[in-house]
């Protein structure tokens, strides 16, 4: 499997799981000049933006150690960018969370609810 596939792959499990928690998808694969979100879903009135990470090993910190600043600053600047195209949803509360799949501790995953916020 090439490396957009296994994405697509973990993206599709991070979904399936966040659906059985009740979370209604909205979008997936959310594209723009300033980057891309992986999942925006709703929960509620909450508007949640979700970062999907998967990592086959733990030698540089696992799936959540990889969302640095600048991975977070790149998901802001692209749920911006949704919110001004897409005026409905620019009137909810939005949150941003992490959903790691680690395949080398047993293929667990963690969800990661208000994971960061906009502050730079």
């Amino acid at each position: 499997m090439d490396r957009r596939a296994v994405g697509s792959h973990a993206e599709g499990i991070a979904r399936r799981y966040l659906g059985a928690q009740g979370l209604e998808l909205i979008c997936e694969n959310y594209r723009c000049r300033v980057g891309e979100l992986d999942l925006v879903m709703r929960e509620g009135a909450t508007l949640v933006i979700v970062e999907v990470r998967l990592r086959t090993h733990s030698r540089f910190g696992g799936a959540r150690a990889s969302v640095d600043r600048g991975k977070q600053r790149r998901i802001v600047r692209a749920a911006q960018h949704l919110l001004l195209t897409q005026r409905a949803l620019a009137r909810m509360p939005v949150r941003f969370d992490v959903v790691t799949l680690d395949a080398g501790v047993g293929g667990t995953i963690d969800w990661i609810r208000a994971a960061f916020d906009t502050a730079p």
